[in-house]
């Protein structure tokens, strides 16, 4: 989506909501609080603007690909356009960031475990990530639900040929989110989960493990294509009833003291996917949400533009630099104000420029193509 003309105003909210939540997770780095109450708040936002990016993702890529898959034969041919378009998409800034990285760390005279690992996403493909490039994680997740899914799609395609291509495409989304909550519940058995810590770096961040929530989002898009009059009646229900899903998860859960330790099926095999069904409960409103008001709609949309340049600078490229060279121990509330303020500033500025004169220009080769 980067004409102007097909934007949908809903879905830039919720990605300039997403990437505003994962900077508030990473300001704690900044203030270092000792309020556990705040820190327990901003480390749910960080959690909750990657949710969001992942059912977005997986919504906006649904849709394309059954657009693709109902509308011709669908072959090998079909399937690679797709995955140009995301690579077009994703790639460039990603390996961008990510040599710059290496030079960064290489220079301060750090070393980096399973490097080769970076290059094909699977730094924490099947268990734990080092402590580099740490944001990059989801980035795995991602790439590899564009290849799963149009080749899971070419192949399985191939293999039953089916009458009714809306239906099949429908059967294999259920089967891949299955399949990957089935790998969940092999974690539950197998792994023993005893702290919050040990969960968010052991379970949350691998991709074996997530590729449902990705998948959460193209099943919310075939219902969307397949079931327009209730995806636009109960748009609003739907957005009540995601809230509810939250508060519950976020408050109540705490509230009856359902933690990791005590209830470790509920958080190895349920919480994750319910995560992604509240956000997915929230699609039928964003999806439709518009406005004509340029004062609210032109900032949200610039935010949402270099939303991914971003998410790849924020953490390791800038806010570890800066933090560099700031003692914490004789720095005082308002200078902290003013290094936040300059860490923004040259966040948006240095976004802006790898979005305008690296990003878009690529996606407008891959337009062009």
């Amino acid at each position: 989506m980067t004409n102007n003309k097909t934007r949908v105003f809903g879905l830039d909210l919720m990605r300039a909501m997403a990437i505003a939540m994962v900077l508030c997770s990473h300001i704690l780095w900044i203030y270092n609080p000792k309020d556990s109450i705040i820190i327990q708040l901003f480390s749910l936002f960080g959690f909750l603007g990657v949710e969001f990016f992942f059912v977005l993702s997986g919504f906006l890529i649904g849709k394309m690909l059954y657009s693709i898959y109902i509308k011709d034969d669908y072959t090998i041919k079909s399937a690679f356009y797709f995955l140009r378009r995301r690579w077009f998409r994703t790639l460039p800034n990603y390996y961008l960031i990510l040599i710059i990285n290496i030079i960064i760390t290489t220079a301060l005279g750090y070393s980096i475990p399973k490097l080769g690992l970076y290059f094909i996403f699977l730094q924490n493909g099947f268990s734990r990530m080092s402590t580099f490039f740490p944001e990059s994680w989801s980035l795995s997740v991602e790439e590899w639900a564009y290849v799963i899914l149009p080749m899971s799609l070419l192949v399985l395609s191939f293999l039953f040929k089916p009458k009714i291509k809306s239906r099949f495409f429908l059967w294999l989304i259920v089967l891949l989110i299955m399949l990957f909550i089935v790998f969940k519940i092999g974690y539950q058995i197998n792994i023993k989960t005893t702290t919050l810590d040990e969960w968010n770096v052991s379970l949350k961040s691998v991709v074996i493990y997530r590729l449902d929530a990705i998948f959460i989002g193209v099943l919310c898009s075939w219902i969307s294509v397949n079931y327009k009059k209730s995806w636009a009646k109960f748009k609003y229900l739907s957005a009540i009833f995601g809230a509810l899903i939250m508060m519950f998860m976020y408050f109540g859960m705490g509230f009856l003291q359902i933690l990791p330790d005590t209830y470790p099926f509920v958080w190895n095999v349920i919480y994750l996917p319910l995560a992604s069904i509240s956000i997915a409960f929230y699609m039928p409103f964003f999806s439709q949400l518009e406005t004509t008001i340029g004062i609210i709609k032109k900032p949200i949309e610039f935010i949402s533009k270099i939303s991914y340049a971003i998410y790849l600078f924020h953490y390791s490229m800038i806010l570890q630099l800066i933090m560099l060279f700031v003692d914490r121990e004789n720095t005082t509330l308002i200078q902290f104000h003013m290094i936040t303020a300059f860490y923004f500033t040259v966040l948006i500025l240095i976004s802006y420029v790898c979005y305008r004169f690296y990003e878009k220009p690529i996606m407008d080769l891959r337009d062009k193509k």
